[in-house]
């Protein structure tokens, strides 16, 4: 998976992470450790371009996960953990929509992912570039 960081200026400071590829296993610490390097770096919001995203597996729902955690300050799970990794998930949902941390335009298989797990509910999903960095 490649990810690709620029920045752009909305209301405050966004930091546009786009994803090309799978998000699977093999690349989701990657995704975590670069959005840890740039949220170390002073970013404080996000958002995440699936646009060329074309997979997403349960280790890219932790890496999505774990990133909102992230800019709110919290302590993330162990990824290595497994099953308790994925329902810290669940517990997750029932603090509302992430703020901080936006999707763009991920693909329909994506979305359907995204829909079976409740993320679509946790993550507000934009399909406009500039409507996604306005709306923080």
């Amino acid at each position: 998976m490649e990810i690709t960081v620029s920045q752009e200026q909305g209301n405050v400071p966004v930091t546009i992470l786009q994803l090309a590829g799978q998000l699977d296993g093999q690349t989701y610490q990657d995704l975590i450790m670069k959005a840890q390097q740039v949220f170390n770096g002073g970013a404080k919001n996000f958002i995440l371009d699936m646009s060329e995203l074309t997979y997403i597996s349960s280790a890219g729902l932790v890496s999505l996960h774990t990133i909102s955690l992230l800019v709110r300050g919290e302590a993330p799970p162990d990824s290595e953990q497994g099953w308790s990794t994925l329902k810290s998930i669940d517990k997750a949902r029932d603090g509302g929509i992430q703020k901080n941390v936006k999707l763009l335009n991920p693909r329909p298989e994506i979305i359907s992912v995204l829909d079976m797990v409740g993320f679509s509910e946790f993550f507000k999903i934009f399909t406009d570039k500039q409507k996604a960095i306005e709306s923080f």
